[in-house]
C-alpha cells in the first residue's frame, strides 16, 4: 500500500504530464497479469477537445477508452496502488520514471530529454483516428537509420526500406514491453547472436541506450568478417562506444560476465538451439528469438496417424517448423521461462515470422514433472527427439 505523500507526489506527476505535449505514458510490472499485463496512455483530440485514451492489454485482449484529465489522472493512481509498479512517462522535454517497490516505497526520478527544439515545437497530430504512432518516427532523422540506408539525411524513409523499418519498430515494441525485466541498477549486457547486418542490433542499442537511457553493453556476433568489420566501423563512426561485434560461431562462444538478454534472430536451424541453450545456462532474464530454416524435425517426424497429412512435402515443412518452435517455446517453459509465440512481422513479407519471447519466471518454478511428461509423449508420438532438448 503506497502512503498518502508518496501518492500526493505520483498525483502531481501524472497532473504534470497529462497534457498535449504527453507522447505517452506506460505501466508495467503488473502484479496480477490476469487484471492487466500493461497500460499504454496517449492524448488525442476528440471533437475539439482534449481526452487521453487507455489502452489496457490483458491475456492476448486489449482493450481501449478514451478519459477527460481529471478522470485519467485518478485512474492512472488506482492504477499504481493497485496493479502496476512502474509507470514511464514520456512528454516532449522530459521523461519522469515511478517505481513502487514491494513495500510500497515510491521513488520518481524525473530527466530532461534531447530531442531538438525545433521538433519539440512542432504541432502534433492528436487527431483519436491518426495513423500508427512508431516508436522511431517518419520525418525525424535517427543517425543508425541513416548509417544504414534507412532513411535520407532530411528523415526520409529510403522506398525501398519501408518494409524494414517497420520490422524495426515492431522489434522495439517488443523490447519496450519487457523493458522492466531487465535491471535498472547496473549495466544490461547483452549478446546477439547471429546479427548480421544489425539493423535490429543498431535499433535495440539507439532504443535502450538513447532513447530510454539504460547502462548497456551489446555484443554482436556472426560467421561473415566483413559484415562484423562493416558494423564495428558503423558503430565507432556513431559513438556507440558501448556496442561491439566479432566473428565467430554460436557454438564455441564464451562470455564471462553475467548475460541479461540474449537475442537471435533468423539464426539457420539448429544455430537457434545452441543460442537458446546459452541462455538458459547463463540464466538470462530475456530470450528473443526469430528462428529461421527449421529442418531438423523435417527429417525426423514419422507418424503413422499423420501419414496422410505428412505425404506432402510443403505441409510437412512447415508443420515441421511450426512443432520445432512450439517445442522450443515448451522447452523454454520446463526450464523456468514464461515463453510467447507472437507475430513478428506480417506473413506477406516473410514466413519467417514468428518470434519467441521467453522472460525468466519471478517464481523460478522447478521443472514441471506434468508439463515435461507430457511433452516427451508428444515427442514420441511424432518420433521426434530435437537437439535442444538434449542440450538442455
Amino acid at each position: 500500500m503506497i502512503d498518502k505523500d508518496a501518492m500526493d507526489e505520483l498525483k502531481e506527476s501524472f497532473q504534470q504530464m497529462l497534457d498535449q505535449d504527453l507522447i505517452q505514458i506506460v505501466l508495467s510490472n503488473s502484479r496480477n497479469e490476469a487484471q492487466g499485463i500493461k497500460v499504454k496512455i496517449r492524448p488525442v483530440m476528440i471533437k475539439g477537445g482534449l481526452r487521453f485514451q487507455e489502452t489496457i492489454y490483458r491475456g492476448t485482449k486489449v482493450f481501449h477508452s478514451n478519459h477527460e484529465k481529471e478522470e485519467m489522472q485518478e485512474r492512472l493512481c488506482d492504477y499504481m496502488q493497485n496493479l502496476f509498479r512502474q509507470a514511464q512517462m514520456i512528454g516532449a522535454s522530459e521523461i519522469v520514471t515511478a517505481l513502487v517497490s514491494k513495500k510500497g516505497a515510491v521513488s520518481v526520478k524525473h530527466r530532461r530529454t534531447n530531442r531538438d527544439r525545433e521538433q519539440a515545437q512542432k504541432p502534433k497530430d492528436l487527431s483519436h483516428d491518426r495513423s500508427k504512432r512508431y516508436i522511431l518516427q517518419e520525418g525525424q532523422p535517427v543517425d543508425f537509420l541513416i548509417g544504414l540506408g534507412v532513411q535520407t539525411p532530411d528523415g526520409h524513409i529510403v522506398r525501398a526500406k519501408y518494409d524494414k523499418f517497420r520490422q524495426i519498430n515492431r522489434y522495439l515494441e517488443f523490447i519496450e514491453d519487457i523493458l522492466d525485466k531487465l535491471p535498472d541498477n547496473r549495466t544490461i549486457r547483452i549478446v546477439d547472436f547471429g546479427c548480421g547486418k544489425s539493423y535490429l542490433t543498431f535499433a535495440m542499442y539507439y532504443y535502450l541506450c538513447r532513447l530510454s537511457h539504460r547502462d548497456i553493453k551489446v555484443t554482436g556476433l556472426d560467421l561473415k568478417a566483413d559484415v562484423i568489420e562493416h558494423c564495428n566501423r558503423l558503430a565507432e563512426k556513431l559513438g556507440y562506444d558501448r556496442l561491439g561485434f566479432c566473428q565467430g560461431d554460436i557454438g564455441s562462444f564464451q562470455e564471462t560476465e553475467p548475460v541479461d538478454m540474449v537475442v537471435t534472430l533468423h539464426a539457420c536451424d539448429k544455430a537457434t538451439d545452441y543460442a537458446l541453450e546459452k541462455a538458459v545456462k547463463w540464466g538470462a532474464a530475456v530470450i528473443m528469438a526469430v528462428p529461421c530454416c527449421q529442418h531438423e524435425l523435417n527429417g525426423q517426424i514419422s507418424c503413422e496417424e499423420l501419414k496422410p497429412v505428412l505425404r506432402y512435402g510443403v505441409i510437412k515443412e512447415r508443420m515441421a517448423a511450426l512443432i520445432t518452435d512450439a517445442l522450443r517455446a515448451d522447452l523454454l517453459e520446463c526450464n523456468g521461462y514464461d515463453v510467447q509465440i507472437l507475430e513478428f512481422i506480417d506473413m506477406e513479407h516473410t514466413p519467417k515470422n514468428l518470434m519467441i519471447r521467453a522472460v525468466r519466471s519471478s517464481r523460478m518454478r522447478p521443472k514441471n514433472d506434468v508439463q515435461a511428461a507430457a511433452l516427451d509423449r508428444t515427442m514420441e508420438f511424432l518420433h521426434v527427439n530435437p537437439v535442444l532438448k538434449e542440450l538442455l
